[in-house]
């Protein structure tokens, strides 16, 4: 899809029925650098969103996930975007961290591929409303100009 369809989406891509374990987003922070760049720092609220395994034994605070999702439109081609997804996850001071670390990779992976349905979700029902807004309006339009037509009779 082209880049502004793409982050358009990205803005609105929850809650979405591919990731229903997101329950909300907090925007941390969110400027647009010199380069006119989009920076935007936003802590994803989960109902569960780590494996079971961390939470279960109480590693939670341990436990921290960065991910980075930049969004550039495709140089030669105007209606597709390159998306760069990287996850860094990082587990302090527990024995077990790199099988933690390869738990959270392979959920981390597996959301990845919910977010791009998701994309795709927001982005057909953006088109609809669009549509349907179009319609709405073109709808409106009939009636104004059916009813000049009838006040000229």
């Amino acid at each position: 899809h082209p880049w502004e369809t793409v982050t358009t989406a990205a803005m609105q891509k929850y809650p979405n029925p591919m990731n229903p374990s997101v329950v909300g987003v907090d925007v941390l922070d969110r400027h647009v650098d010199k380069s006119g760049k989009l920076h935007s720092h936003r802590l994803l609220s989960t109902e569960w969103g780590i494996p079971s395994i961390v939470k279960s034994i109480s590693f939670t605070n341990l436990v921290s996930v960065d991910e980075r999702l930049v969004y550039k439109p495709h140089p030669h081609e105007p209606d597709k975007t390159i998306l760069t997804q990287e996850a860094i996850i990082s587990v302090k001071g527990v024995s077990l961290s790199s099988y933690l670390e390869g738990l959270m990779a392979n959920t981390i992976s597996s959301n990845a591929n919910k977010g791009r349905e998701a994309l795709e979700w927001v982005i057909n029902r953006l088109n609809a409303e669009i549509e349907e807004f179009a319609a709405s309006a073109r709808g409106t339009m009939r009636n104004s100009m059916a009813a000049a037509a009838f006040v000229e009779k």
